[in-house]
């Protein structure tokens, strides 16, 4: 689970100032994280399937505001892509 300090870190990291918690970067960064924590909880916890689709609901999210980002922004997505480490 995301802790306040760990998201105030990622807001200041990603985010225009302290405020910007929805800018598509922001949230980018911060859904990466939860699916970052969530696959280790599924690594430990095979048979999880509600946590299994909370998982995969939130890839898909995040490969929504990729694309948007992507079509909006290019060099914003590949500076974030590159960050993140994410493939692409």
């Amino acid at each position: 689970m995301l802790t306040k300090e760990k998201k105030k870190e990622i807001i200041s990291k990603f985010g225009k100032d302290q405020n910007d918690t929805g800018s598509t970067e922001v949230q980018v960064a911060l859904l990466t994280e939860r699916i970052t924590e969530l696959n280790a909880h599924l690594a430990k916890n095979p048979k999880d399937f509600h946590s299994n689709r909370g998982l995969l609901m939130m890839v898909g999210k995040r490969k929504q505001l990729l694309k948007y980002l992507e079509t909006t922004n290019l060099e914003a997505y590949r500076d974030l892509i590159k960050k993140l480490n994410l493939r692409k």
